[in-house]
C-alpha cells in the first residue's frame, strides 16, 4: 500500500514550482529571515549574564545550535509564510522550510535539556541521534506524502485496554507527547534550580537544595500525570495503582521510602548541611552533596562514602561545624624535667599563633596535662576556621614551630627510660653447699 503513495509534489510540479519567481522571492527571504535570527541570537547572547559549566539551553555551544535560534528561524519563516499565502501567491520554499524549522527546533529543545538534566549520562549521544532520526524521519514522510499514509494504517491497528480502544496511533502520539512534556517540565526545573541555588552557601544552600528537590520531583509528577491523560489511559485508575504501591511500600520498599523521608527531614531540618564536617561511624569527611536519597561525604583523603539519609537520622552524627566553623586542635609533646614551663608557655602560645591559618581570637594557649614517667606532658590547643581546607597542614605547621622552638631553646624531648634492678649474687664454698645438701642437715 505504502508503495503506491505518490509524494506530494512530483519532480515535475517541483521544478515547476521553483522556476517561479515567487520561489526565488522565498529564497531570498528564507535567508534574510536565517540571518536575522542568528543576529538577534548574537545580540542577546552578548546581553546575558555569562555562566560557567555546561552549555546554555538557549544559546548552546555555537549559538546555532541552542533552542533560540530555530525558535526564532521558525517564528520568522510562519509569518512569512502566512504573508505570501495572504498575498495570494503560492509556496513552496517556505512551506518546507517551517517543517524543517520545527525537526530543528524540537531536537535541539530535547537534546540541551536532557544534557543540562543529566550532565555526567553516557547515553546523551545515543539520545541524540535516535530523537534527530525520528524527527527527520517525519519530516521525510510528510514532504513525501506518506505520513498521512502511514498515520492512518496506525491507526487501524487497534485494541482495547480494559474498556478503552486504543490504536497505535494513540499510542505512539501519547509516547511523544509524554516525552515533550518530560522534557518542558525537566527544562522549567532545571531553570528554577538554577534561579534558587545561584549564590547560595551554607544552610541557604541546604534549604534551597530541599525546595529545588521537591519542585522537581513535583513538576515531573505533574509532568507524567499529563502525559498518562494525553496516552488515555483513565487517571482513576492510579487509586489502584496508589494501594499496590502502598502495600510495596510497606513490605520491600520500606528502606528506599525512609531514605527519601530522611532526606527530606536532614534538608529541612538542617542538622547537616553541605559544606560541614562530619563523622559518621569510623568515616570522618566534609559533606559534598545532599540528595532525597543518600549523602555524599569527602574524606581529606580523597574517599567518598554515598551514606543512606536514614543512616544520618536513625544513628549518632558527629558535626564538628554544626553551629561553629570554628574548630580546636591541639599538639601534645614531652619536655625533661627540670623544664621552666611558666617561660616557655608563653613561648609556645607566642610561636603557635604565627602559623598560617590558626585563629588569633581564641588565642592558643598550653597547659601542662600530666607528670608523665619519662618528662612533663604539655598540650598546646589552638583554633583553626576553615576546616575544609583539611586539617594535615595546619597540624604539620604547628607541630615544626613547636619542635623549632624547642631546639633554639635548648630544651630536650624525653626518650623513654626504663631503670632495671638487678639482685646481688650470692657466693658460697663447696663445703658449704654440700654441707647444705646432707641429709639432716
Amino acid at each position: 500500500m505504502l508503495s503506491l503513495v505518490k509524494p506530494v509534489l512530483t519532480p515535475e510540479q517541483a521544478l515547476a514550482a521553483l522556476s517561479r519567481p515567487t520561489a526565488w522571492i522565498e529564497f531570498v527571504a528564507l535567508a534574510l529571515l536565517l540571518a536575522s535570527s542568528w543576529l538577534l541570537v548574537r545580540l542577546t547572547h552578548g546581553q546575558s549574564p555569562q555562566k560557567e559549566g555546561r552549555p546554555s539551553i538557549w544559546f548552546g555551544e555555537h549559538l546555532v545550535d541552542g533552542v533560540l535560534f530555530p525558535l526564532l528561524a521558525l517564528g520568522m519563516a510562519y509569518v512569512c509564510k502566512r504573508l505570501f499565502q495572504a498575498a495570494g501567491e503560492p509556496v513552496t520554499v517556505l512551506a518546507v522550510a517551517v517543517p524543517v524549522l520545527t525537526s530543528l527546533a524540537l531536537i535541539r529543545l530535547s537534546v540541551r535539556v536532557l544534557s543540562a538534566a543529566f550532565p555526567a549520562s553516557r547515553m546523551m549521544r545515543l539520545v541524540e541521534r535516535t530523537i534527530s532520526w525520528i524527527a527527520w524521519a517525519a519530516v521525510v514522510l510528510w514532504l513525501t506524502g506518506l505520513l498521512p499514509v502511514l498515520l492512518e494504517w496506525l491507526d487501524e491497528v487497534q485494541w482495547k485496554l480494559g474498556a478503552h480502544p486504543l490504536s497505535l496511533r494513540t499510542l505512539l502520539e501519547g509516547v511523544l507527547s509524554a516525552g515533550f512534556v518530560l522534557v518542558l517540565a525537566l527544562w522549567v526545573s532545571a531553570a528554577l534550580e538554577s534561579r534558587l541555588l545561584d549564590g547560595a552557601s551554607g544552610e541557604q544552600l541546604s534549604l534551597r537544595k530541599a525546595a529545588a528537590n521537591v519542585l522537581r520531583a513535583g513538576l515531573l509528577f505533574i509532568g507524567l500525570l499529563f502525559a498518562l491523560s494525553v496516552v488515555g489511559i483513565d487517571l482513576t485508575a492510579l487509586s489502584v495503582l496508589g494501594g499496590a504501591l502502598g502495600v510495596g511500600i510497606g513490605f520491600g520498599l520500606q528502606k528506599l521510602a525512609a531514605n527519601y523521608v530522611s532526606g527530606f527531614v536532614i534538608l529541612a531540618e538542617r542538622s547537616v548541611r553541605i559544606g560541614d564536617i562530619v563523622r559518621v561511624g569510623e568515616f570522618e569527611g566534609r559533606i559534598t552533596d545532599i540528595t532525597t536519597r543518600y549523602t555524599v561525604i569527602r574524606a581529606p583523603s580523597g574517599r567518598e562514602a554515598i551514606v543512606p539519609n536514614e543512616t544520618l537520622i536513625t544513628s549518632t552524627v558527629e558535626n564538628l561545624t554544626l553551629a561553629d566553623p570554628q574548630l580546636l586542635q591541639q599538639c601534645r609533646v614531652s619536655v625533661a624535667y627540670g623544664t621552666d614551663f611558666e617561660a616557655l608557655r608563653g613561648k609556645l602560645t607566642a610561636r603557635v599563633a604565627q602559623v598560617e591559618r590558626v585563629l588569633p581570637e581564641p588565642a592558643p594557649s598550653a597547659h601542662l596535662l600530666a607528670f608523665g614517667a619519662d618528662g612533663l606532658d604539655l598540650a598546646v590547643y589552638y583554633w583553626i576556621g576553615d576546616p575544609q581546607n583539611g586539617l594535615a597542614g595546619v597540624n604539620t605547621g604547628v607541630n615544626l614551630a613547636v619542635l623549632r622552638l624547642l631546639q633554639e631553646e635548648g630544651i630536650e624531648i624525653p626518650y623513654p627510660q626504663r631503670v632495671l634492678h638487678q639482685a646481688p649474687v650470692v657466693k658460697t664454698s663447696v663445703g658449704a653447699a654440700q654441707a647444705a645438701g646432707r641429709p639432716g642437715a
